[in-house]
């Protein structure tokens, strides 16, 4: 089984579920990395970068860990739409995204001891069904809404505000499992069902 210690740098309880549902015993560490858009920078890039940094900026605290970072925006008509400041912002988020689709992009990466950082990106389309604005503040007053990005969770009580997916569930959660399953193997280790373990080399094949 892994002898590093696994660590999620996210203070994210759906991504903690996740990894719970997952058997991975892990630690958490928030990664205070600045997820500002860059002038120019596509949605892909963005969510590719910010999950290395936190990858990056944890293992720099925990050089004995894998750890794994992860983030997650939603697009609508190319605009990058974010976790809204405000239950307001929330409200006209979700007009906007009502009767039409919109893509759901999770970028995640694990950094290894030694400092090599895998990254890649996961990208699912979502529909919401129609609805009026005094169902979309009955669910911002659930308080549901203030914390995630497109101003839902498919997980929660949002996922009355879906008609279909296209793609992985779990990019929508935000955190891709199989993307996670993609990059232990680039980083020398298989997911076990309840741990990890390290792949055999082909040195080491009989």
């Amino acid at each position: 089984m892994n002898g590093h210690p696994l660590v999620l740098a996210s203070a994210s309880p759906r991504r903690t579920a996740l990894m719970d549902m997952l058997g991975l015993a892990h630690e958490v560490m928030h990664a205070n990395v600045d997820e500002t858009l860059l002038p120019g920078e596509s949605a892909e890039t963005h969510v590719e970068r910010l999950a290395s940094a936190k990858a990056s900026v944890v293992a720099g605290l925990r050089p004995d860990a894998l750890v794994l970072g992860a983030d997650t925006v939603v697009v609508l008509d190319g605009e990058v739409l974010g976790k809204p400041a405000r239950r307001q912002d929330a409200v006209a988020t979700l007009l906007r995204l009502a009767g039409r689709d919109h893509i759901v992009l999770s970028g995640l990466a694990l950094a290894s001891p030694g400092g090599v950082v895998h990254s890649a990106v996961s990208t699912t389309r979502v529909t919401f069904r129609a609805f009026d604005e005094a169902l979309a503040r009955r669910y911002v007053s659930t308080g549901e809404a203030l914390d995630k990005a497109g101003s839902y969770g498919i997980q929660g009580l949002g996922a009355a505000l879906i008609e279909s997916i296209e793609g992985d569930y779990f990019t929508v959660v935000g955190f891709p499992v199989p993307e996670l399953m993609r990059l232990l193997e680039r980083a020398g280790w298989r997911y076990v069902f309840g741990g990890l373990e390290p792949l055999r080399t082909a040195a080491s094949e009989p």
